[in-house]
């Protein structure tokens, strides 16, 4: 026990709080029961450390822990639960519980039977809570933090602070807006940075090429142990998974060809469909469909891009324009909104707005005459019309 309160006041001490993401003053933190989902490295951890050291005068009423941290080896959730409790805990986080076997129905049995005590987890994007041990659905409340927006990395690094911008207020208005912006801002180079180290918070801490070093690990700890935590998957089977993402990073490819991806990997169609499933689920791709209904969005993906353009640099792609700039464009259009493949144009949004994702020169002859259509162009401080510039859409959250 004294090495996990020793590892607390460690973390705690270390934790900085001159930034903050978007995602804390979004959670109800009076709620007594709430979870913290997303892709590792995206600050998690960092954001339940910041709220004990905001909130928390005396620090004894809180306590933090992983779960992946060798005392649960031979110790219980409930020994630990049952000890602080008694000490006068009221708040207890708990970070990584996809590495605790059967951490839903665990939490269940403190939330029910510890009713003063507050507790705030954080998982894997994998996690489907839905489905979790126990059925905590009914009592939790769950959010998910994305990696940082460019207007998240503009603020991080002391650049500009800027506002929010919705998708609606940049349809109707970005021309005045780009201008304000570009009027006291050079945007374009550092988003060409932005869009190859600074999706993760942790690039404040690496040059570039040790953060690429460090996201590969990322992605190996990911699919090497993150998955089989959440899955039961046998070895081969995660061989095959890190294939199949290095091959979709060196061909990059719009339009997947099942046929051919099952003769590289030596599989069957479903088990490839589930390895797709399980790499997006892990925020490492995103799979377009046409129709995002029923059993269609069950099957073959129309286009398969990256979660996030750092992740196409990290793992050695061409790092092709167009499927940056589409990785991009989708990875900021997931917060808050719905995508899909479009037959016309490249992306459908909220299932109403169309957008042709482009280069500077891009035009409207594939999205011509059609309504609520848009081209978003990337190289262009501001736009015209219904031509938006691409590093625009970084600022939605």
């Amino acid at each position: 026990m004294e090495t996990l309160f020793r590892a607390y006041n460690r973390r705690l001490e270390e934790t900085q709080t001159n930034y903050i993401r978007y995602l804390y003053s979004h959670i109800d933190w009076s709620e007594r029961l709430i979870g913290i989902k997303g892709a590792k490295g995206v600050g998690k951890t960092t954001m339940m450390l910041q709220h004990i050291r905001l909130t928390f005068p005396d620090r004894t009423k809180a306590f933090y822990t992983s779960l992946d941290n060798i005392w649960f080896s031979t110790h219980t959730l409930v020994e630990l639960a049952e000890y602080l409790y008694t000490h006068g805990v009221t708040h207890l986080f708990l970070d990584e519980v996809h590495k605790y076997t059967g951490w839903g129905r665990a939490i269940k049995n403190l939330y029910d039977d510890y009713p003063k005590l507050h507790i705030i987890f954080t998982g894997s994007s994998l996690l489907e809570i839905d489905n979790a041990e126990g059925d905590l659905s009914r009592r939790l409340r769950m959010y998910t933090l994305h990696g940082l927006s460019f207007r998240e990395y503009l603020e991080i690094t002391g650049t500009a602070h800027l506002p929010i911008h919705s998708l609606q207020d940049i349809l109707s208005s970005h021309m005045q807006q780009a201008s304000a912006i570009t009027s006291t801002l050079k945007p374009l180079p550092l988003f060409e940075q932005y869009l190859k180290t600074g999706y993760y918070p942790f690039f404040l801490e690496s040059s570039t090429e040790s953060y690429y070093d460090r996201l590969q690990k990322v992605v190996s700890t990911v699919i090497e142990n993150d998955i089989p935590t959440v899955e039961k998957i046998e070895y081969e089977t995660i061989q095959k998974a890190k294939r199949l993402l290095m091959i979709l990073a060196q061909s990059a490819p719009y339009t997947p060809n099942i046929a051919n991806l099952c003769a590289l990997l030596s599989t069957t169609r479903n088990q490839l469909i589930h390895l797709l499933s399980l790499l997006e689920r892990a925020a490492l791709i995103r799979q377009l469909h046409a129709d995002n209904k029923g059993l269609k969005a069950l099957g073959k993906p129309d286009k398969i891009l990256f979660n996030n353009t750092n992740l196409m640099y990290a793992l050695g792609g061409a790092a092709d324009a167009g499927t940056l700039r589409e990785s991009f464009f989708s990875a900021m259009m997931s917060f808050g909104h719905t995508i899909q493949y479009a037959k016309q144009g490249d992306l459908q949004v909220d299932g109403t707005h169309l957008f042709e994702v482009g280069g500077k020169k891009k035009g409207f002859s594939q999205i011509a005459d059609l309504p609520d259509s848009y081209v978003v162009a990337d190289n262009i401080e501001i736009g015209f019309g219904n031509k938006i510039p691409l590093w625009l859409f970084g600022l939605v959250y």
